[in-house]
């Protein structure tokens, strides 16, 4: 791609919890003309976002609606127990479902695991947030289940949390919109995260890798050495044919052929 088939921007959602930055930094390696700006988003309004264009791809929680958007998987969360720290589960390494039969569990309206049935007590109310009921569990309230992502996100020094066995756990995806065929810079990032280099074919706005100086200096070496035998082999097919050096045509002899 090259000037104005070159978009001004590319936007990036995410939603929290999800850590762009490697990614990112390798977009500004690759394509340092063409600026990237991130777009946090709540989980729910991830889908919608990407498929009214509000951004050219982002990194959801699935499941995303296939009908409209396409998605790489990229990953599997474990799934964690928010508790404070001076709880009894401190003890044990992981948590079992189980063991949450008598806590009261939290279950916010942002929630992003697809629980069947929750474990543990109902509270009397959904917290609005994850945020909020952090808050709830850092007061004695309850506990939380969450990606393990989101609970390094809340970090509090009065709360840690435990990973859960055999909970639902929560996949982040690259998502976009579909479309034939796919823009060429959400083809770039996609690359990214895939890991590819830069001299991917399957990259379409990749910039050819520049030639070291070492390289080039080799180069330069061998068209000099290149230019140096064909005059050597210039001279000598003039003397197997009686041509002297700088000289004119002569006989058999070495000497000027008569007039």
């Amino acid at each position: 791609m090259t000037g104005s088939d070159i978009p001004s921007s590319f936007r990036l959602a995410y939603v929290p919890g999800v850590t762009p930055t490697k990614w990112v930094r390798v977009w500004h390696e690759r394509l340092p003309g063409t600026p990237l700006e991130l777009i946090q988003v709540p989980p729910a309004d991830a889908g919608r976002l990407l498929a009214d264009g509000g951004a050219e791809a982002g990194l959801v929680r699935l499941p995303v609606d296939r009908d409209v958007l396409s998605a790489i998987p990229l990953y599997t969360e474990t799934t964690v127990v928010v508790i404070p720290k001076d709880h009894a589960a401190t003890a044990a390494e992981e948590i079992t479902l189980p063991d949450l039969a008598d806590e009261i569990v939290l279950h916010p309206l942002d929630d992003v695991l697809d629980w069947e049935t929750l474990p543990g007590r109902p509270a009397i109310e959904r917290p609005a947030s994850t945020a909020d009921a952090i808050e709830l569990v850092a007061a004695g309230v309850g506990v939380l289940l969450v990606p393990q992502s989101l609970a390094r996100l809340h970090h509090r020094k009065d709360l840690t949390y435990r990973p859960v066995l055999e909970a639902p756990e929560s996949r982040v995806a690259l998502s976009w919109p579909q479309e034939e065929p796919t823009p060429d810079l959400v083809e770039e990032f996609i690359g990214i995260v895939r890991g590819r280099t830069v001299n991917s074919t399957r990259g379409r706005a990749a910039t050819p890798p520049q030639p070291s100086a070492k390289e080039k200096a080799k180069a330069k070496a061998k068209r000099a050495g290149t230019a140096t035998g064909s005059a050597r082999k210039q001279a000598a097919t003039g003397r197997r044919a009686g041509i002297p050096k700088g000289g004119k045509p002569t006989g058999k002899r070495g000497k000027p052929r008569g007039r």
